[in-house]
């Protein structure tokens, strides 16, 4: 048995020099009672000319590793040996807090370059000298001979070895063990090239007590108990479908087994103790597995599909993917009572299966495409959502995500595509809130561009993507400019256009912020519309990011995005769109939008003196009580920017309070319903007015329960001295009037025949 060395010095560590993993078997034996984890792994590997493989390996004491069967040298850098000495290093740097900081920072990014270099290298050749030697000459000879073609040979390659230290990667927890794919973290439990570039197939082999079930990636083929006194079970999984090291994960637990009634290819594993939730939990999953086939034109990818179900305190986050298989926390389950997580659950559950589709069959070619994928997912449990869940579910939680992005767009980590974030945050953009903004940001630019082709064109990029990836010559990797190809071969997007939009959307960062006012003219009869276009990153924070992209073309200053935002205008005789905001070129624009609707021939009632007829006014409410046509003697009855959300873009529209509160009351989108809400409860001064018209959506039971919340957020939030805290009255009025049982003089059981109505209920308690 080797023991781990300590490098001379960081020249003798070579990086992985075009070694391919073409198959891998694990096998692996679990004592749960000692916490002990022992095996070994086999890797078919094509060996470059070098001769010398390298893989990443952590926590792991290698007893021996043999090629084609014959022992072999090898030398193994654990990081832990160099994170003492850096740890000492670094620490005589520190003589002051910021000083710390920066120490500190310089010990992480260390660790995380280190993390990039293989640790365990082995010889693949027939050895002559030391492996230092070795390795220093054959890196000679290369310099010398740069242009000569790589002959790779297939080599065998099998490590004997057994877990030290379960810290990270995999967790005991009592009888139960997980694993986890955190950033680079398979290599914790088993010797492999822990990167998203290299994949392959699988076989796999747990050995665990016979009362245990061990889960993991793949289809299980068969299950062997073995004669040992006390006996004990190995499970045989086959994954045929290549991914990478970080998609291999394991559960073991003595777990309870319920196959799907309504597909056999799923099941769904969880403790004992939550058997009854998770019957209920899951009655809708077949619903979202036959939308995806349907919605892809496809078969499910893998030949299994497994959610494992954990106890929170066992769980390191509340969902880690694998391939063929989810694991999650039990939290999320709930019985046939409780309704409160209904809606979440189902979209948590229908992303991680979205993500199977795209993330784990489909894989990003370059790191910098790993955007693309998260965005499919999410893009597809978008449709999931719109079709089971409604499409004023799917609206407003995308117009939510949206102003979410545009408040934490502001950085290099949210530039999606820049070679510079992914190069230099080593991964670590795509974990924490950082990872969710991205994510929300990919989704919303994919959708930017349905709206562009139209949803048939790019539902056939979809199905096109998954065709591909399952013909005779299959294409498992996507990547932004092949998808940006597809996007103008079969979106019919023009290459202009495109040219322009994912060096704008995706190679940088920023969002368009937009501050709008209006004025009628009565005389033309027209909309006299004043728009300042700004960026969610000021000019200095996103030079850098710009001009680390190579993808970008040189804007001359230019902060703008394609295309052209429609303003939509409601008037007397109906609705009117109106595309004629450029979103590029000069930042204060002033547009003249023709009015079709006229004036009635009648005298129109003067505003008090102080009112301002415009989209400015300081004292709206001082015509409160009449009508806004009369008021302002114009045909308008509110406008809207960007109604369709063609632009992830923060907007801040300027109109009288009269046009939020018809807004309110006539436009039937949530997304306008929740904008004028938003806008009314920002109001310096709140008439009662403005306080009854809250309370009148509030009670409406056809509005969209999710916006009747806000509005009685509103109501609460607004309650002064100065309104008679009329705001409160009436939210304590409806409570009475739906919950309040004068009899007993206390709040009935809860309806849940209702459930929008009992969500509403339920905030106005808390609150």
């Amino acid at each position: 048995m080797a023991k781990p060395r300590k490098p001379k010095n960081e020249e003798t560590k070579v990086e992985n020099s075009g070694a391919v993993v073409r198959h891998q078997k694990l096998c692996l034996s679990i004592d749960m009672e000692k916490h002990q984890i022992y095996g070994y792994t086999e890797l078919e590997i094509a060996v470059p000319d070098i001769g010398i493989v390298g893989l990443h390996a952590e926590n792991l004491g290698i007893e021996s590793v043999l090629v084609d069967g014959e022992p072999t040298e090898f030398e193994y850098y654990p990081h832990n040996h160099q994170n003492v000495e850096n740890e000492k290093r670094w620490r005589s740097m520190v003589s002051s807090p910021s000083s710390a900081a920066d120490a500190a920072a310089a010990v992480y990014i260390s660790a995380l370059e280190r993390e990039l270099v293989p640790n365990l290298l082995i010889n693949c050749c027939k050895p002559f000298k030391g492996l230092t030697d070795q390795i220093e000459q054959m890196n000679l000879e290369n310099k010398l001979d740069s242009s000569a073609e790589p002959k790779q040979n297939v080599k065998l390659v099998r490590i004997d070895y057994w877990v030290e230290k379960v810290e990270v990667g995999i967790h005991f927890d009592g009888n139960a063990l997980h694993t986890d794919n955190q950033i680079r973290r398979a290599r914790c439990w088993f010797p492999c090239i822990d990167d998203t570039t290299q994949r392959c197939c699988y076989d796999l082999e747990f050995t665990v007590s016979q009362n245990l079930i061990a889960v993991s990636a793949g289809s299980l083929l068969y299950q062997v108990l073995s004669k040992d006194d006390p006996p004990r079970k190995t499970y045989v999984y086959r994954l045929d479908v290549p991914v990478s090291a970080k998609w291999i994960t394991l559960a073991v637990a003595p777990f309870e087994v319920l196959p799907d009634h309504h597909q056999s290819l799923m099941s769904h594993i969880c403790l004992p103790a939550n058997v009854s939730k998770i019957h209920n939990t899951v009655e809708f999953f077949h619903n979202a597995f036959s939308h995806y086939e349907t919605y892809l034109d496809a078969k499910f990818p893998f030949g299994s599909y497994k959610q494992v179900f954990l106890a929170p305190e066992m769980a390191v986050s509340s969902s880690t993917f694998g391939a063929a298989m989810g694991i999650f926390s039990s939290q999320i389950l709930y019985d046939e009572k409780v309704i409160d997580q209904a809606i979440d659950t189902s979209i948590k559950l229908s992303f991680a299966l979205a993500r199977q589709w795209f993330g784990v069959y489909i894989t990003p070619e370059l790191p910098n495409d790993e955007w693309l994928l998260d965005g499919l997912a999410g893009f597809l449990t978008d449709s999931f959502i719109k079709k089971f869940l409604g499409n004023n579910e799917a609206r407003y939680r995308r117009y939510k995500a949206n102003c979410a992005v545009c408040k934490a767009d502001d950085s290099g980590a949210t530039a999606l595509s820049s070679s510079a974030s992914c190069k230099d945050l080593y991964g670590t953009q795509c974990i924490g809130i950082f990872g969710k903004i991205r994510s929300c940001k990919s989704v919303a630019i994919l959708q930017m561009l349905e709206k562009q082709m139209g949803s048939n064109f790019f539902r056939k990029i979809l199905q096109n993507i998954i065709s591909r990836a399952q013909g005779a010559s299959p294409v498992r990797t996507l990547s932004t400019k092949e998808f940006r190809h597809f996007a103008n071969k079969v979106g019919n997007l023009e290459r202009p256009f495109l040219k322009e939009f994912f060096p704008r959307w995706v190679g940088t960062c920023g969002c368009p912020v937009l501050r709008m006012g209006f004025s009628y003219n009565k005389r033309k009869n027209i909309v006299e519309l004043a728009v300042l276009r700004d960026c969610t990153v000021k000019p200095d924070s996103r030079t850098p990011v710009l001009s680390s992209n190579t993808d970008s073309e040189n804007r001359d200053g230019d902060i703008g995005w394609p295309g052209m935002m429609s303003i939509r205008v409601h008037e007397l005789d109906g609705m009117y769109d109106h595309p004629i905001l450029p979103m590029a070129g000069d930042a204060w624009q002033l547009l003249e939008i023709q009015c079709h609707s006229k004036l009635a021939a009648r005298r129109a009632l003067k505003p008090k003196k102080g009112s301002k007829p415009d989209g400015c006014d300081d004292n709206g409410d001082a015509v409160a009580g009449l009508d806004m046509r009369s008021s302002m003697e114009s045909p308008l009855s509110w406008i809207r920017a960007d109604p369709e959300m063609e632009y992830l873009a923060e907007i801040h529209f300027n109109q009288p309070v009269q046009m939020w509160i018809n807004q309110l009351e006539k436009d039937g989108d949530v997304v306008a319903q929740a904008q004028a809400i938003a806008a009314l409860e920002a109001l310096p001064h709140l008439s009662f007015n403005v306080v009854n018209t809250l309370n009148n959506f509030l009670s409406d039971s056809k509005a969209f329960w999710r916006v009747r919340i806000e509005a009685a957020y509103a109501l609460a939030n607004t309650a002064s001295e100065e309104t008679d805290w009329a705001g409160l009255l009436h939210l304590v009025k409806f409570y009475k009037s739906r919950r309040f049982d004068e009899n007993i003089g206390l709040p009935r059981p809860n309806d849940f025949r209702d459930f929008s109505e009992y969500f509403v209920l339920e905030v106005i308690a808390l609150r």
